[in-house]
């Protein structure tokens, strides 16, 4: 009963999110998942959250309460923690957070496509800064991490930052979050922040992962860092990531970020014209993210971790990640049009 009733509360839900703007749907949303928090967090646990033993996955040398993950870019600022686990996630990517606050790209910069169960984004990393992450994370730190949770803080660099000063704010956020979260994704692959895809270059990358080592080295217990690539990179650029990895012993990736390609939308050019630019996300990008994980898994021998993210709408979506080669799988597009109990049907039917 308590699953049917969850599934029923966002089906009746949706079509209200919908109406609204993407931008106040999602600001709606974790209010009343913050007061769903406070006033039914036992239910919460019932509808949502399989407490199984099996599901359980050590990767990194962390264990991950099971292998589904929120991907960044949903709670950038570190609001929404508590209730996200909740809601059965095995682990919550914060981020991307930049050094400075930044209000990021002109509104409007989010757009859905429903027929294609897909998103356009232009964000342009708003967020709060790393002060405010930092403050939040702390409190949850000395609280206790609800559910055993996993924190990931995935860092990028400031707009207003020149390419060739960028390692300085990576390495800003990398100190300051050090303390307070399990692992590290390096973003660099946003296609919304001007140049920052010409940091995947590798010469620019290897100089930046290699400072980030430093740095990681230099504390008594490093923390795994993994690189956000983009699915738009060529099989030689897929390659030289393999190298760069082995090379500076990060322990991998995230695949993939969004995509600029329109491919297999089925919007009219004059539609995706009148969006304009951004990085489209969801079902169209499920195919390309799940052929990245795969080539990477099989070039390099499996020699590294794989975070698979990119179209996951289903148990049978999450299955082809994890079997072409990812060792943990995010969601994100996924999570917003399916809703909450789709975390529940992958992890059962795990």
């Amino acid at each position: 009963m308590p699953r049917i009733k969850a599934t029923r509360m966002y089906s009746i839900l949706k079509p209200v999110l919908f109406l609204l703007s993407p931008e106040r749907a999602h600001s709606l949303s974790v209010w009343l998942l913050d007061i769903a928090v406070k006033v039914m967090p036992r239910l919460l646990r019932t509808w949502y959250c399989v407490e199984d033993k099996t599901l359980q996955r050590t990767v990194m040398g962390i264990q991950f309460p099971n292998p589904i993950g929120l991907a960044a870019g949903f709670d950038k600022d570190g609001k929404h923690i508590e209730g996200l686990s909740m809601l059965g996630f095995g682990f919550v990517e914060v981020g991307t957070v930049t050094p400075i606050s930044q209000e990021g790209n002109p509104k409007p910069r989010l757009f859905r496509l429903p027929a294609d169960r897909a998103l356009i984004n232009r964000m342009g990393f708003n967020n709060e800064g790393l002060d405010a992450l930092v403050g939040r994370l702390k409190a949850i730190r000395e609280r206790g991490v609800p559910r055993g949770i996993v924190i990931g803080g995935n860092i990028g660099k400031n707009k207003v930052t020149l390419n060739e000063n960028a390692v300085s704010d990576y390495v800003s956020a990398f100190e300051a979050l050090f303390d307070h979260v399990d692992y590290f994704a390096i973003n660099v692959s946003s296609p919304n922040t001007p140049n920052l895809r010409d940091l995947q270059e590798k010469e620019p990358l290897k100089v930046l992962l290699n400072t980030l080592q430093q740095h990681n080295f230099a504390k008594p217990t490093s923390k795994p860092i993994l690189l956000k690539i983009a699915p738009d990179l060529t099989d030689t650029q897929l390659l030289d990531i393999i190298e760069i990895i082995n090379e500076t012993q990060i322990q991998g990736v995230i695949a993939t970020n969004t995509t600029l390609s329109r491919e297999k939308l089925t919007l009219s050019s004059s539609e995706i014209e009148t969006i304009g630019n951004g990085g489209l996300s969801g079902k169209p990008l499920r195919e390309r993210s799940t052929e990245v994980i795969r080539f990477l898994a099989e070039k390099s021998n499996k020699s590294f971790v794989i975070m698979g993210v990119g179209g996951i709408h289903s148990p049978n979506d999450a299955r082809e990640k994890l079997a072409a080669g990812a060792d943990l799988i995010q969601i994100y597009t996924g999570f917003i049009y399916e809703g909450p109990g789709m975390i529940k049907k992958i992890l059962k039917n795990l």
